[in-house]
């Protein structure tokens, strides 16, 4: 006996949703989407023209896609056929894959997807599933869609140009001696410029247009072979001229795209190469790829951004303005881990943004070890007079202080140091274990007053009990969703070019993994 299947007689229910589960994926999709305002999709609307898809559908349709691991513009074409969540969130439409391309790429694309993650949020914090008293910052490297063997880098393009001035400079210089053009008034003495090399150039044309005028003019053989034989290394220098004013403008074209950068991606030259954690071949091998950095509660992501540079140190100001600026406000506590930590991120949230760092120093875990407190030789277990103002180094001898000592980054931020200098290191019975100064001269140290008491905050924020439960939760809070994305959702590589198309991409995947998320709370309460 079997159960009645007829292929040929028509089934109802024709109502797609009613084949969809309450606490299915595409329900979620659609409640988040319905509950983004109406005037944040009114950008897209045109009077003019063929009607358009509605944006809430096509925003609906990627975002289930990605939710189903699947990011490719016809494999989202072909969803649209096969499966029925699809089938409802579009409700019977068939948009091309160059149509679904086109709105994921669309420029107004980055806002919507912001009204999307605030809306979220808040039905995060109406729901009390999170409480808004923090937020956890952790970054990782996606590699982008582009070739891992298109590299520029900025060393060796630095390298090359300062080369070709030299050879340019040199070529000039023969030019000048050999009396084939007249002495130029350049800028600099030692070097040349482009301007000055088109000059140059210029010059040599008129020189060599003289030499075929007496070519074509002259009678004798012998003047003709003379002349032609002259005209040889001023058209050799000539060309070599050239092919160095092309190559310098293609190399201040590259310094242009790299801007602070140290190497960009010729097929996706926002692309920066950097270690990727998904060494296959365990070589290190640089990959190009862009930081993503995110901002979480419980285990939600709640905003997102991309960086070129490979760091997270230089990430943390400029992901907190895009925060405030397109997200929220800022939680009383910003928590992150110490490749975050550094005197310019504490100025930034304690004395400008007045809010609580709970990020750890480079140095934090290793000040904990008894052997780091033992270690006599470490300057932060030297005793200090605070009246007299000197430390006590192992051999009993004063460090007097000398003088104020300012450095500055590559981006300007200044370090004010206080120097002190040893009474004497000579006859030391530790010198070899506590100096590495020439033999003569006396041990310095350079205290950063600022920083040693920013530490010092930091520390005694993390042994309270309340901040220091909140700073606990990083690891189980910020990492999970990572996790989730490559692993679960399997997304390890963009499938767009560009920061602005791989910024969008990046948002709908990380809403997917939060509607995932979202789908398996409720499915559990």
């Amino acid at each position: 006996m079997y159960k009645n299947y007829n292929i040929n007689q028509l089934v109802l229910p024709l109502n797609l949703e009613i084949k969809i589960q309450d606490n299915d994926i595409a329900r979620h999709v659609n409640n988040l989407v319905e509950s983004i305002p109406k005037k944040a999709f009114d950008k897209y609307y045109k009077e003019t023209g063929c009607p358009a898809y509605h944006p809430r559908m096509m925003l609906k349709i990627l975002l289930c896609a990605y939710s189903q691991s699947v990011f490719s513009g016809r494999k989202i074409e072909a969803l649209l056929s096969d499966s029925i969540r699809m089938m409802w969130l579009a409700q019977g439409y068939s948009p091309s894959y160059r149509t679904i391309n086109r709105f994921r790429s669309n420029k107004d694309m980055q806002e919507l997807l912001c009204q999307c993650f605030i809306q979220f949020r808040a039905q995060l914090i109406k729901e009390k599933i999170i409480n808004n008293e923090a937020i956890f910052i952790d970054g990782t490297k996606i590699e982008a869609n582009a070739n891992k063997f298109s590299f520029v880098w900025k060393k060796a393009v630095e390298k090359y140009g300062i080369s070709l001035i030299e050879n340019s400079r040199r070529i000039y210089d023969e030019l000048v001696e050999q009396e084939i053009i007249p002495a130029m008034e350049l800028e600099q003495e030692a070097t040349i410029n482009e301007k000055e090399m088109v000059e140059v150039v210029e010059k040599l044309d008129s020189a060599i247009e003289v030499m075929d005028k007496e070519i074509a003019e002259s009678d004798s053989v012998e003047k003709r072979k003379r002349i032609r034989h002259k005209r040889k290394r001023p058209k050799q220098l000539r060309k070599i001229l050239k092919d160095n004013i092309a190559r310098k403008q293609k190399y201040d074209r590259q310094l242009a795209i790299m801007e602070n950068r140290n190497s960009y991606s010729k097929t996706d030259p926002d692309a920066t190469f950097m270690r990727m954690k998904e060494d296959y071949m365990k070589n290190g091998q640089l990959k190009p790829g862009y930081n993503v950095q995110i901002a979480t509660e419980g285990q939600y992501a709640l905003a997102y951004d991309l960086f070129p540079n490979p760091t997270d140190t230089r990430t943390l100001k400029p992901f907190l303005d895009v925060i405030e600026s397109s997200y929220f406000a800022l939680p009383e506590y910003i928590v992150a881990d110490a490749g975050y930590g550094s005197e310019e991120n504490y100025v930034d949230i304690i004395e400008n943004r007045q809010l609580t760092p709970l990020i750890t120093y480079g140095m934090y875990l290793k000040e904990q070890e008894r052997r780091y407190k033992k270690d006599a030789f470490k300057t932060a277990n030297w005793d200090y007079d605070n009246a007299d103002d000197y430390y006590t180094c192992p051999n009993g001898k004063k460090l007097i202080f000398k003088y104020n000592s300012q450095r500055k980054d590559k981006n300007g931020f200044a370090r004010n140091f206080r120097v002190y200098e040893c009474e004497d290191c000579c006859n030391c019975p530790y010198r070899s274990q506590c100096c590495k100064a020439k033999e003569g001269n006396n041990r310095k140290i350079s205290i950063n007053v600022k920083w040693e008491q920013q530490k010092e905050y930091i520390r005694a924020q993390l042994s309270d009990n309340k901040t220091g439960k909140i700073y606990k939760r990083r690891k189980i809070d910020v990492e999970p969703v990572f996790g989730f994305l490559k692993a679960n959702l399997r997304f390890n590589r963009f499938t767009v070019r560009g920061k602005f198309k791989a910024k969008i991409e990046m948002g709908l995947a990380l809403m997917a993994v939060n509607l995932r998320k979202y789908m398996q709370h409720t499915a559990a309460a």
